[in-house]
């Protein structure tokens, strides 16, 4: 994959983010085994631009979930509910920023996403934390209750982000994930990628040629995929087959 990524030329972030920043967006998930990476980038538009920041193309990324004790979160998603949401502190290692970001859902199944920085221990929600969250969940008419949100999953993975001129979209592939039960065991998934097509309605070039090499797009949550994966107690029908098919988790540790 190195080696076309680095034919791409390159975008800055505040670049990226003044032309594709899509806080609500369309986000289509395919996984793809990394033998047909280079497929994929080799038949990308030339116009296409990936994200560079002090001279690297690929970045380290660090979700610690969020839900709340009787994982509200996770069986909205997996009973398919309409109002639901996703709740995590996000570091970019390599610059070491951290980002409390809540997703809810809005209209046509579009992704809300709303952020803020955050420099408290990442791993539980200050004061300031929990009133913005409950604020954002209450704006989007979802409404937890008095409860305690408490870390239930941890993912690492690298990331490369190309941005799509022609729609102004944006598409993220993640290589090397691992997800984590809190004080739980580790699980490395290796032999596939993760490619995500993010725009603000019609589907991407990107979309497009993804179709054409027969990836279709699937029900990936890194959160409620890796909350199944992890946790076989839980009622998961939704990812069964996206376990089955493209999964074989390795033990990485405790």
């Amino acid at each position: 994959m190195d080696a076309a990524i680095d034919t791409l030329s390159p975008i800055g972030l505040d670049e990226l983010v003044d032309r594709a920043a899509l806080l609500t967006r369309l986000d289509r998930k395919y996984v793809l085994p990394m033998a047909d990476l280079p497929i994929l980038l080799g038949g990308l538009p030339d116009d296409v631009k990936v994200l560079e920041i002090d001279n690297r193309r690929e970045f380290g990324y660090r979700s610690v979930y969020f839900d709340t004790p009787d994982l509200d979160g996770y069986l909205a998603a997996a009973r398919r509910r309409r109002r639901r949401f996703k709740l995590r502190i996000r570091t970019y290692v390599d610059s070491d920023q951290h980002f409390l970001e809540v997703k809810t859902r809005g209209r046509r199944g579009a992704t809300i996403k709303h952020r803020m920085p955050y420099d408290g221990d990442r791993g539980r929600l200050g004061p300031a934390a929990r009133a913005y969250v409950h604020a954002v969940l209450a704006d989007a008419r979802i409404h937890p209750g008095p409860v305690r949100f408490i870390p239930v999953l941890t993912t690492c993975y690298r990331r490369t982000t190309l941005f799509v001129p022609a729609t102004g979209s944006r598409v993220t592939i993640d290589t090397g994930l691992t997800w984590a039960l809190s004080g739980g065991p580790a699980v490395q998934i290796a032999g596939h990628a993760i490619v995500e097509t993010k725009s603000d309605r019609a589907a991407s070039e990107v979309d497009r040629l993804l179709w054409s090499l027969r990836h279709r797009p699937c029900p990936m949550s890194k959160y409620a995929t890796g909350l199944a994966a992890l946790r076989p107690d839980l009622p998961a029908n939704r990812w069964h087959l996206l376990l089955r098919r493209h999964f074989h988790p390795t033990t990485d540790g405790t």
